[in-house]
Parts: structure tokens; sequence; C-alpha cells
């Protein structure tokens, strides 16, 4: 896609647990067709900003503005363990979500088709492995066609080969338009599919870019030296901003 429309703009993001600070100061631009990777380790506030970016969580400061188009659903949302009612098949299952934002049975069969799960139609979603739940939850997520899609930690627990197909899909809804933002641990599969890379460390925002700006920046080429250097090291003051294909 060229079309690199900003879909979702939040703007000095702060977040408290009581009297603990978990997001300062977090300001990002989620862009129409690119896929936003959210990297950091363990404890640093990913899975925070995303519920306060998808509006799960209110922020304590700044603002969360969608811009998008008005559709039935603006923001499909894939949590890290995606749970579904027994005794329904997979298709069964999203014909339920369709329902609820209005769609139809062939929007159902349709998503199942775009994640590369329509032979597994008919089985039920406790008969599903691992890796065909969280395709199931990213199928989910895009019922109702929202502009925007956000995957928390999609490739976790997953075998590689997994890992690689429902990043190679995340890939693709970018390619369909959608504006994605995952979060994951998987740098690899991040600079492979990324436009935009953002590395959090302590609740801030450290460094950002795509991940050849970053990498030439620290003059190396991967990804990892670049997140090893940007966790230890000094907070940027640069802001996150959507970076085109």
């Amino acid at each position: 896609m060229t079309d690199h429309t900003p879909v979702l703009e939040a703007t000095g993001i702060d977040y408290d647990y009581g009297t603990v600070s978990v997001i300062r100061n977090v300001s990002m631009t989620i862009e129409r067709g690119t896929v936003t990777a959210l990297i950091g380790p363990n404890g640093s506030g990913k899975t925070t900003l995303i519920r306060v970016l998808t509006g799960l969580n209110e922020p304590t400061a700044g603002e969360v503005a969608y811009n998008g188009p008005d559709t039935a659903r603006q923001i499909g949302y894939l949590p890290q363990r995606p749970a579904f009612r027994p005794g329904f098949t997979a298709l069964e299952t999203l014909r339920f979500y369709s329902s609820l934002v209005g769609g139809d049975e062939t929007d159902a069969s349709t998503e199942l088709e775009r994640i590369g799960l329509e032979d597994a139609a008919d089985r039920p979603v406790e008969a599903l492995s691992g890796g065909m739940t969280r395709l199931l939850g990213i199928a989910q997520a895009t019922i109702g066609n929202p502009p925007i899609v956000v995957l928390d930690e999609p490739g976790s627990g997953l075998d590689p080969g997994m890992r690689l197909h429902v990043f190679d899909v995340a890939e693709r809804l970018a390619d369909d338009g959608i504006a994605v933002l995952l979060s994951s641990h998987d740098l690899e599969l991040v600079e492979r599919v990324a436009d935009n890379v953002v590395i959090l460390a302590d609740g801030g925002v450290v460094r950002e870019g795509s991940a050849t700006e970053l990498r030439e920046r620290l003059g190396v080429d991967s990804l990892r030296p670049v997140y090893d250097n940007a966790i230890g090291g000094e907070r940027d003051t640069v802001q996150v901003l959507g970076d085109g294909r």
C-alpha cells in the first residue's frame, strides 16, 4: 500500500497503577497499510500501552485519537491468550462475532480463508492447536474490517513455522490497507515484517524508526544489538511516528 494515512494518534500518554507509573509520556502514530512493532523487555509496559491504545484502559494523562473511517468496528484486538467458548466450530465462532458487527456468513468464511484456516472450519475450537487458536483470534480481530488490528504477542508459545505464518498473516493485513500494531519478542520476525519499530523500556520509548534506520544509526547489521543497546541506554527524545514502507 502507498496510502499511509494516520489512523490512530497517541499524544503524551501516561498510565499509572495506583502510585506506580507504568507508561510515561508516550506519543505514537499508527498509519494505514503499515506494520508497527512494539518490542521491549518483560515488564516494560507493552501490554498496558496496547490496552490504552485499544481503549480498554483510560490513560492517566494524554490523549488517544482515532482518525480512521467510521466503520462498525474501528479496532480489532488479539489478546495474548485468546479463548473461545467451547462447543462451537471455528466457522460458527466467527459467524457469532460477525453477527455482532452486522456481518454475515460470507464474512466469517472470508476471514478463515485470509488467515489460512479454511480447512479447520468445522473443527471444534477446543480441538484446535495453540497456533490454530491464535490464527482464529486474528480472524476474530479482523471481523468487520476494522481499519486497525492490534496483536499482542501473536507468536508467543508457537513453533517457528507457525510463528512465521502468523507474522506473514500480519504482513498481508497491512498489504490489504489495515494498520497493524503488534508486540513481540521475536526480533528476527519483527525485522522481517515491520515498517516501524518502537522499543519500549521502563514505560517509555527509547528508540523508534524503521529497522533499517535503527541499524544504520548504530552501524550494525541486525536489530538485536540495536535492541540491547536501547534497553541499556538513555531514552530517545524522538516521538514515535509512523514510518512508510
